[in-house]
């Protein structure tokens, strides 16, 4: 009976104001293809024109697989970094009132609004050796500037307002009684954080790292100004293609945008599934 009465509900429930179903998926399909799917099937239609034993030699070239190696390994440890300090961050935004508040809170999204160049030569001119960070830090003995490192600190640098704006409003929502409830049965403050915030968070979380990562993957100009670009050290991907395509070598240049692609579609469908269980284990 309920049953029914539920199917019936379904059945002749108000018409409301976005379209139906059908009109609507039937949008989402075709402006996902135009937009998505069919730049990237003629990406990976291209490359099947050099047959497997020319893609495989050309995707396992040594430069080839150093660039993806400094193109993922920098990416991953960015959204790392990102998704700890970012964390901080909104804490600090939601939970705390203090002069400048407002200030601090536009500025987090300035990496979306400058210019990745801009980005890019500004950060090179802080962390170059005769900069004002990167004077200090090489009399410490380290260089950032031109070194791997120079590309983690691009990618922290554009990825944190992905971590800041997911985690911000989840934190937010997160009622306070909660943890009032938690300390008056003497959790420490360790424990509330471990147990009863991050839980709720780590979708959010979780989503937030999976947009740094796929940003830092594909990040072009705030990197290749601060990376010193030197092969088999501190070349990336996205670079390595360009530098394929200016010598017409059109077939090298789609064989590693798609071992590019298939890599970063693994990542983010494990994160997806990760994040999804996450939602089902601590029911948010």
């Amino acid at each position: 009976m309920t049953a029914a009465v539920s199917s019936s509900r379904w059945r002749f429930r108000e018409p409301g104001v976005i379209p139906g179903f059908g009109l609507t998926f039937g949008f989402a399909v075709c402006y996902l293809s135009l937009v998505i799917l069919i730049p990237l099937s003629g990406l990976v239609w291209r490359s099947s024109t050099l047959g497997w034993q020319d893609f495989w030699s050309l995707a396992s070239d040594p430069r080839t697989l150093s660039a993806l190696k400094v193109s993922f390994g920098s990416a991953l440890l960015a959204a790392l970094i990102n998704s700890v300090f970012g964390l901080v961050v909104a804490w600090v935004l939601v939970r705390y009132r203090f002069p400048g508040r407002r200030i601090v809170d536009a500025v987090v999204d300035l990496p979306f609004a400058l210019p990745t160049a801009v980005a890019g030569i500004a950060l090179a001119t802080l962390y170059a050796p005769n900069g004002i960070i990167g004077a200090q830090l090489a009399g410490l003995g380290f260089k950032v500037a031109f070194t791997p490192a120079g590309i983690v600190v691009a990618l922290v640098f554009v990825g944190l307002p992905f971590i800041v704006r997911t985690v911000q409003p989840v934190l937010a929502d997160v009622d306070r009684e909660v943890e009032e409830a938690a300390a008056t049965l003497g959790a420490s403050r360790l424990k509330i954080v471990v147990r009863v915030l991050l839980p709720g968070l780590l979708p959010a979380i979780l989503t937030g790292f999976a947009m740094a990562l796929a940003r830092g993957i594909g990040e072009y100009g705030s990197v290749i100004f601060i990376a010193g670009n030197i092969p088999y050290f501190s070349e990336i991907a996205p670079l390595l293609i360009v530098i394929r395509l200016e010598e017409f070598n059109y077939a090298a240049a789609t064989a590693v945008g798609v071992v590019m692609l298939s890599i970063s579609f693994l990542m983010l469908l494990l994160i997806n599934l990760i994040q999804s269980w996450s939602r089902r284990r601590y029911g948010s």
